[in-house]
């Protein structure tokens, strides 16, 4: 079971990039699938959700500028971010989680079993 995370980059404040995180020995429409984000110095935060259909969910800082979708005939899950801001520079995580969990305790990253090994975002200001 492994999640692969990659899209990130050096992009300037105000770009785009794109995250993808392929998952290979699971289905990743049957779970719930979560980007976390994790900046030097601080916690792993939270970043947005998609629940076993294609329900959404975002935290505060990033709703409005960032999409999240999947492609199950891919396997795989996306993060579109627009309008970049230097504070969104982290290492962002795909995550799985049981597809039966409720929003609250997805929002929550003890709530997902199964973790990818990031990738690096950078936005310079």
């Amino acid at each position: 079971v492994q999640l692969q995370a990659s899209g990130g980059g050096l992009v300037q404040a105000g770009g785009s990039l794109r995250l993808s995180c392929a998952a290979s020995g699971l289905t990743a429409g049957d779970y719930a699938m979560g980007w976390f984000r994790q900046a030097p110095g601080k916690e792993r935060e939270f970043v947005s959700v998609i629940r076993r259909g294609v329900t959404t969910s975002y935290a505060g800082s990033v709703k409005g500028r960032f999409t999240m979708s999947r492609d199950n005939a891919k396997n795989a899950v996306y993060l579109q971010m627009n309008h970049l801001k230097f504070e969104d520079t982290a290492v962002y995580y795909c995550a799985a989680a049981p597809g039966s969990s409720i929003l609250s305790a997805l929002l929550s990253a003890r709530t997902y079993s199964v973790w990818g090994q990031g990738t690096l975002v950078t936005v310079s200001s």
